[in-house]
């Protein structure tokens, strides 16, 4: 016997099964389904179309626009480097010539010295003949091959690295440290270097002893000065001043990025530091004593303090903190605690000190090393653990987002623009990774 159709009210007999809703319909229920099953079929279409429209119009040009700027600051770059390049070994080429005709000017100089002197005093001997005769036919056959040398320059294909520029699809609100490239450079650097790194939007300054260096995104040193002060313990940039800060532990310098000049600076506070960072209108540096402060000078020639925040608002008298970093209005505190050797994040706001968050990190050390950090995009941050030879990262939300263990000891992590990763390691190497 025939089971009645499964739509409410209806009286019909059940004639087949609707594979779609797995009941029982009679003829008219299953035309009905069909048909709207059939009737979203139009407006899928309408939607490839209007797909299909979009992918038309879509403006290339525009989406690139951001990316062929910089290609064309690239190519202006390299221009300018190859004309400087250019001016400079013209110069060379005038000079290398300049410089024969130089000693050939001094020597007939002096000829005419002497001859003028016997001219005038009309006492010349056959001697004096015989020199002034001898040292003519010199300078004579010096000029011919003067006249006759054939310069020959060796000019090399110019050379562009291939990593000088990539290209790829980037999510901005993603980074994983497992994705970290291997690392593309590594600067070996003097024993004895400190590994203290930052960056400005074009340089990384770091330490290669006895100098201070800068080096450019093609990994290439572009300037460097002798640093004839004490250990450095931290470092920074300010693009309000265009200045780098470093700082050792009685000392404060401003380094100029373009003359690489030094110059120590006075605040009225003295303390001995142990960290340093910047706003757009503030240093902030902390102390190196149990119970660390945190104090905020302005940005000027002779920076003067604006506020500090002592213990227990900075950390209790039994921690200290190791580092401190400053990103959008926030500042990052790493603290150690001497009593049972932890160490643990606290984001605070730069304008009110009021804690974000605090995240106890699983790092037990024992040693009397300080642990940095360094800030990430979108809010992250990032650890450099020596204790455990890793890096952490650290979400904005104060949460571990992932670790990755290093193939050396890293103590120092720094981003360098948008898409490298610079990490000082223990044995005085500087490594550098895309990102």
């Amino acid at each position: 016997m025939s089971q009645p159709c499964s739509v409410d009210e209806c009286k019909r007999s059940s004639r087949a099964v609707c594979h779609c809703c797995q009941q029982n319909v009679c003829i008219p229920h299953l035309n009905e389904h069909n048909d709207v099953l059939n009737s979203q079929l139009n407006p899928l279409a309408d939607e490839i179309n209007i797909l299909g429209d979009r992918l038309k119009t879509f403006n290339i040009e525009k989406h690139t626009c951001d990316c062929r700027q910089k290609l064309e600051q690239w190519r202006i770059d390299c221009h300018d480097k190859i004309e400087l390049v250019f001016a400079e070994q013209c110069q060379e080429l005038d000079r290398f010539v300049a410089e024969k005709l130089e000693k050939q000017e001094q020597e007939m100089a002096r000829l005419k010295l002497r001859l003028a002197e016997l001219i005038r005093e009309q006492e010349a001997t056959r001697q004096d003949i015989i020199s002034l005769t001898a040292n003519i036919h010199h300078l004579q056959n010096e000029m011919n091959k003067i006249e006759q040398t054939v310069i020959h320059m060796n000019i090399g294909p110019l050379v562009i690295n291939k990593n000088s520029i990539r290209i790829n699809e980037k999510n901005s609100n993603e980074f994983y440290l497992s994705t970290l490239s291997p690392a593309c450079k590594t600067i070996v650097r003097s024993n004895g270097s400190n590994r203290a790194i930052t960056s400005s939007d074009k340089y990384l300054l770091f330490h290669d002893a006895p100098n201070l260096c800068l080096v450019d995104r093609n990994f290439k040193l572009v300037n460097s000065t002798l640093w004839v002060h004490g250990k450095i313990l931290d470092m920074c940039w300010s693009s309000v001043v265009n200045q780098f800060i470093v700082i050792e532990l009685n000392d404060i310098y401003f380094v100029d990025e373009k003359s690489m000049s030094i110059n120590r600076i006075e605040t009225n506070k003295k303390a001995k530091w142990a960290s340093c960072t910047c706003s757009d209108t503030s240093i902030f540096l902390s102390t190196r004593v149990h119970g660390s402060s945190i104090l905020e000078f302005s940005l000027s020639a002779t920076p003067n303090l604006i506020r500090e925040w002592k213990c227990p608002d900075s950390c209790a008298l039994t921690e200290d903190i190791t580092s401190v970093k400053y990103y959008n209005e926030k500042l990052l505190l790493l603290i150690r605690n001497y009593t049972n050797k932890t160490v643990r994040m606290n984001l605070k706001s730069a304008i009110t000190f009021d804690c974000i968050w605090s995240f106890q990190l699983d790092i037990i050390y024992t040693q009397e090393k300080v642990i940095r950090c360094c800030s990430l995009m979108n809010d992250e941050w990032l650890i450099a653990d020596f204790e455990n030879q890793r890096l952490i990262q650290i979400a904005k939300d104060g949460q571990n987002k992932s670790m990755l263990a290093y193939n050396e000891i890293p103590w120092f992590a720094h981003l360098f623009g948008p898409n490298i990763l610079a990490v000082s390691i223990r044995k005085f190497e500087l490594n550098f990774h895309w990102i």
